[in-house]
């Protein structure tokens, strides 16, 4: 996002974590109704231009928005949604997109609230993986002349049970309305939303065998110090790694053995 749409994001994530702090909020319908605005708003050009238009008076947006979506979603959502049409965006999809952020953002401290954002990142790190190493479940997520309603029943006989509500929610969102995203792309952005939450860094670590608790211990600890900040470890385990390990935070990929290589791109950057 570019200037304006930058600045409104920041502003409308300042709201809504300032609205899910109350523990009066349920974050989890707030998820759902910003979802549903999200849809209408993707399906409805014209209204989120109309809504969106920078000749007209941001309160004159407001009060529109809460006269289309007072009477559908509670109170607080209304207000949130209001908040955001009263900001200048560059483009109207900009307010679409951020408004299904904040949905899977408010899914997200809804986790944190229960104590298994750890859970829901993790399960989110491993169906990407799955995704991607199984090309007939990618191409059944992904076939466009699918219907909603058929995903959503091959995602409920994968996830239901097995995973947390949390991730079985994200995941068929993202796959019934990927809205021009591919299916790796919003699994990696829903991943580093849920270490937002915990203003945590993910790193993809990749081994020839599972890390002992020992290892992963000391490999967080080295991360960070690199990093300076906490690290959230998305392990996984691939035989070709032979020895080694492989890192990914980011862009930024380190190569070679768990203590050598790692204490050297330590040195370097502290140097």
């Amino acid at each position: 996002m570019n200037g304006a749409s930058r600045e409104a994001l920041a502003a409308a994530r300042e709201r809504l974590d300032a609205l899910t702090d109350s523990t009066s909020v349920d974050a989890a319908q707030l998820a759902d109704e910003l979802a549903a605005v999200t849809a209408l708003l993707d399906r409805e050009v014209s209204l989120r231009r109309v809504l969106t238009d920078p000749a007209q008076p941001g309160e004159a947006k407001a009060e529109l928005a809460q006269r289309l979506f007072g009477g559908q979603v509670s109170g607080s959502t209304a207000d949130l949604v209001a908040g955001m049409v009263r900001s200048r965006w560059s483009r109207s999809r900009d307010l679409v997109d951020s408004i299904e952020e904040l949905a899977a953002t408010a899914d997200l401290t809804a986790a944190q609230r229960t104590n298994v954002l750890d859970d829901v990142e993790d399960e989110l790190f491993r169906f990407g993986r799955i995704v991607s190493s199984n090309t007939e479940l990618r191409a059944a997520l992904t076939d466009r002349a699918a219907s909603k309603a058929a995903k959503s029943e091959l995602l409920r006989s994968l996830l239901g049970g097995r995973a947390d509500a949390t991730t079985e929610r994200l995941v068929t969102r993202l796959v019934t309305a990927p809205r021009g995203r591919s299916l790796e792309a919003g699994l990696e952005s829903l991943s580093k939303l849920a270490a937002e939450r915990r203003n945590r860094t993910v790193a993809v670590v990749t081994s020839a065998v599972a890390l002992s608790d020992g290892q992963k211990q000391r490999l967080g600890a080295a991360l960070a110090k690199l990093y300076g900040r906490q690290m959230h470890l998305n392990l996984d385990v691939d035989p070709d790694v032979v020895g080694g390990i492989r890192v990914q935070v980011g862009d930024e990929v380190i190569n070679g053995s768990i203590a050598d290589r790692l204490e050297d791109a330590s040195r370097r950057m502290a140097g």
